[in-house]
């Protein structure tokens, strides 16, 4: 019976520190994901400040307008348009 019980001690302190090592993992993940963010964000940022950015723009809207009046068959609606 005592060794029932010493296999079972053993086993939970394996699991725990499995699940240690994910919770180490997932900071590691929630980290990198708010290093991705910053760096986006500071891209975009960026991206705004060129010559040229409205234009752009409008170009691809008016790209993912053409091609979703393919895909689909009907006509696409501009929900920002007033």
């Amino acid at each position: 019976m005592e060794f029932n019980n010493i296999m079972k001690e053993s086993e939970l302190i394996i699991m725990k520190r499995k699940i240690e090592q994910l919770g180490a993992l997932m900071q590691g993940v929630l980290q990198e994901l708010t290093n991705l963010r910053d760096l986006s964000v500071g891209t975009l940022q960026t991206i705004k400040n060129m010559p040229d950015y409205d234009e752009a723009i409008k170009k691809l809207e008016k790209e993912m307008k053409e091609n979703q009046e393919k895909k689909e068959g009907i006509p696409f609606v501009d929900k920002n348009v007033e």
